[in-house]
């Protein structure tokens, strides 16, 4: 699987909404499995969207034929667009599913991995974070994807934001510390996104 995750920061916040809606012309789409997005929590002009595809040839395709229409509706609406793409590696929890109609928040985690930790960054997300993860009330799924260069994204949803700061700050310091984070990462960004309903394909 194909993880698309776009981070952009919005001018015009009607017109942006207006125009994300028109993505679900996306339905039927050869390969589409689902998109979904929504607002920062803690930068409340940024959205983030992301979208999931079954492999890069049916993404490719849909980039070379249909992917224009609907974004020339939301042309001059945001600036500094960041498209990342990750191929899908493990779950977080079990069972993941490109469906957002259950959750209310998604947690993003960018890991940009030094080159001769990745294989244990790797084992320390299954066997350190995961578990935790899946444990915390709340949690509903999640993944870890990779794209090249040692970049890693950890996408979890969560049924809501009080469920997920459930899961802050001491024991993510604890499970910090036992994964040797700080030895494996070089760059690591985050943030909560607030999902929007209307966005969801």
């Amino acid at each position: 699987m194909l993880v698309k995750w776009m981070r952009c920061t919005v001018v015009d916040r009607r017109g942006f909404e207006r125009g994300q809606r028109k993505w679900a012309e996306l339905l039927g789409e050869p390969g589409f499995l689902g998109q979904g997005g929504g607002w920062s929590r803690g930068r409340p002009d940024v959205a983030h969207v992301f979208a999931f595809w079954e492999n890069r040839v049916f993404y490719d395709s849909f980039m070379a034929r249909g992917h224009d229409r609907p974004a020339a509706e939301q042309a001059g609406t945001y600036r500094d667009p960041q498209v990342k793409l990750f191929e899908y590696r493990f779950d977080v929890k079990t069972g993941f599913e490109p469906h957002f109609t259950d959750a209310d928040v998604v947690r993003v985690a960018h890991s940009q991995v030094r080159e001769d930790r990745v294989d244990h960054f790797a084992l320390m997300q299954e066997k350190v974070w995961n578990p935790a993860m899946a444990g915390s009330p709340g949690m509903l799924r999640g993944l870890f994807g990779e794209a090249p260069g040692h970049e890693f994204l950890v996408l979890s949803m969560w049924q809501s934001g009080a469920e997920r700061g459930k899961y802050r700050p001491e024991s993510a310091a604890r499970l910090s510390a036992r994964a040797e984070t700080e030895r494996d990462v070089e760059a690591l960004t985050g943030d909560v996104v607030q999902l929007e309903p209307s966005w969801t394909v």
